[in-house]
């Protein structure tokens, strides 16, 4: 393979390709972060997941806040979940919808607060 001399360099420098890809981290991390930052990436689920962070919510509530439909609310409460950013509790007929600890350290390091 040809590289430019510089990169050639450095890469040696640094152990070669070999010890540049043990850097990286395990394929499962990988994708953990690749989830959450597919959850993060419409400012939409970034609305609930402040609103959830504040304080535990209701579907009802969230809905009437943002104005959307049952269906489009559903699937992005269903992707925040999936990330493990939010969660939803079942209390008798609702699901009451909170931010996870991962979930707020989110919103802290989004926010920097």
């Amino acid at each position: 393979m040809i590289i430019p001399e510089p990169i050639k360099c450095e890469i040696e420098y640094k152990g070669g390709v070999d010890n540049l890809y043990k850097k990286m981290p395990p394929e499962d991390e990988l994708k953990r972060w690749s989830e959450i930052h597919h959850a993060l990436s419409s400012p939409l689920r970034l609305k609930i997941l402040y609103m959830v962070a504040s304080q535990p919510l209701c579907v009802c509530i969230i809905k009437h806040i943002l104005k959307v439909s049952d269906s489009k609310l559903s699937y992005h409460l269903s992707i925040l979940s999936g990330s493990g950013i939010i969660k939803g509790t079942r209390e008798g007929n609702w699901i009451i919808y909170s931010a996870t600890e991962e979930g707020k350290q989110m919103i802290e390091g989004i926010s920097g607060k």
